[in-house]
């Protein structure tokens, strides 16, 4: 059977480690989600463009 260690996830050492973390997740996120609108945008036009 197979063993884990006791190591354990503690989270950033400082308070500017915890920012740089947190901003790099909610640029990520906004990235992603400016992409998805940009894209449905363009997805509707297509439609709007080809089906009248």
């Amino acid at each position: 059977m197979a063993s884990h260690g006791t190591a354990r996830y503690t989270g950033p050492e400082s308070i500017e480690a915890l920012t740089a973390d947190r901003q790099k997740m909610w640029s990520g996120f906004t990235s992603a989600t400016t992409g998805a609108v940009i894209f449905m945008v363009v997805l509707l036009v297509g439609m709007a463009v080809f089906l009248l």
